[in-house]
C-alpha cells in the first residue's frame, strides 16, 4: 500500500507540473503553491515543495522512475532532488535505496556544503583568472582579447546590447536607403557600442578632469609640399597609428591638441598646443 502511495504520488507530480506549466492556476493566485495550498489544504511550504519536486524530476529519470515505481518514498526524493543532477542521479538513488530518509537527508546536507566548497573554489579560480589585454594590430586596429568572470560578462553583455540597440534606434533614419553605410552587421555594431560605452564612461565621473585634458590627442605632422595633404600619425599609448586628417579632426574635436610638425629628416620643427586641430 505504501508503494501505491508513492506511485500515486509521482502520478500527482507529473499532473501538477504540466498544470503549472499551462499556468492553470493564473486565475487570482500568486503561483501554483498557491492555488495548491488552498486547493488541497496542505501546507504553505510542502505546497512549494511538491511544485519544486515535480519541476526538478522531469530532468531526472532515474529518479522519477523509482518513484512511479514505489521504490523510494517522496521525502527521499524531495531531499535527493535539491543536489540531483542527470551525472549523478545513479549514485544518490544507491543512497536513497541503502539508508532511510533521514539519512538522505544527512547525505544531502554534506553534499551540498560540498557543492557550495567547491562553488567557492571555482568562482576564486575565475576571479583569479579574469584578464583582458589590448594590443594595435599591423593595420592600426585596436585588438582585444579578454576573459570576465560570470558576473562581469553578464554586465559586460548587457551595456552592450544597450548601446547597440541605441545606436540602431539612432541609425535607422539617419541613413539615406541603398548605401553602404546602412550596411552595418552584429559584430560591427557591437564595435561602435564598445566605444560609445568607452565615451560615455569618460564624459562622467569615471576620470577627473575636463575632457579636453581626458581626450588629448598627440598629432605629428609632416607637411607635404604644394597642395600634397598632411601626413598624420596619431599617438596610441606607445604606438603609432596612420590616420586620414578627416579622421583627425573627428576624433579631435573635443580634445587638447599638441601637434609636432617635423622636416623631411623626421626633425621636430614646432611643438605647440592648439584648441582645434588645423590641417
Amino acid at each position: 500500500m505504501a508503494s501505491r502511495i508513492h506511485a500515486a504520488t509521482y502520478e500527482l507530480l507529473v499532473i501538477l507540473r504540466q498544470f503549472d506549466a499551462q499556468c492553470g492556476w493564473n486565475n487570482g493566485f500568486l503561483s501554483c503553491a498557491h492555488w495548491l495550498h488552498w486547493r488541497t489544504g496542505i501546507d504553505l511550504g510542502a505546497a512549494r515543495g511538491k511544485v519544486r519536486v515535480a519541476k526538478a524530476l522531469s530532468d531526472l529519470p532515474l529518479l522519477s522512475a523509482s518513484l512511479q515505481r514505489g521504490e523510494v518514498s517522496y521525502a527521499k526524493v524531495r531531499a535527493l532532488t535539491r543536489v540531483a543532477t542527470p551525472a549523478n542521479e545513479a549514485q544518490l538513488l544507491d543512497v536513497a535505496w541503502a539508508g532511510t530518509a533521514a539519512h538522505v537527508e544527512r547525505v544531502v546536507r554534506g553534499w551540498r556544503r560540498c557543492d557550495r566548497a567547491a562553488a567557492a573554489r571555482q568562482a576564486d579560480h575565475r576571479h583569479l583568472h579574469r584578464t583582458l589585454t589590448t594590443y594595435v594590430d599591423d593595420d592600426g586596429m585596436l585588438a582585444i582579447r579578454g576573459r570576465l568572470t560570470p558576473e562581469q560578462g553578464a554586465v559586460v553583455r548587457r551595456a552592450l546590447d544597450a548601446a547597440a540597440d541605441q545606436l540602431f534606434q539612432e541609425s535607422r533614419h539617419a541613413v539615406p536607403p541603398g548605401t553602404v553605410a546602412e550596411e552595418v552587421s552584429g559584430e560591427q555594431r557591437r564595435a561602435d557600442a564598445l566605444g560609445l560605452l568607452a565615451e560615455a564612461a569618460l564624459a562622467g565621473d569615471l576620470e577627473r578632469g575636463d575632457a579636453g585634458d581626458r581626450y588629448q590627442v598627440m598629432l605629428h605632422v609632416e607637411t607635404g609640399s604644394g597642395a600634397e595633404a598632411p601626413h598624420v600619425v596619431r599617438e596610441v599609448g606607445d604606438s603609432a597609428a596612420y590616420v586620414s586628417a578627416e579622421t583627425s579632426r573627428r576624433l579631435s574635436c573635443d580634445a587638447s591638441v599638441v601637434t609636432m610638425r617635423h622636416d623631411a629628416a623626421g626633425e621636430v620643427l614646432v611643438v605647440r598646443p592648439e584648441p582645434h586641430l588645423a590641417l
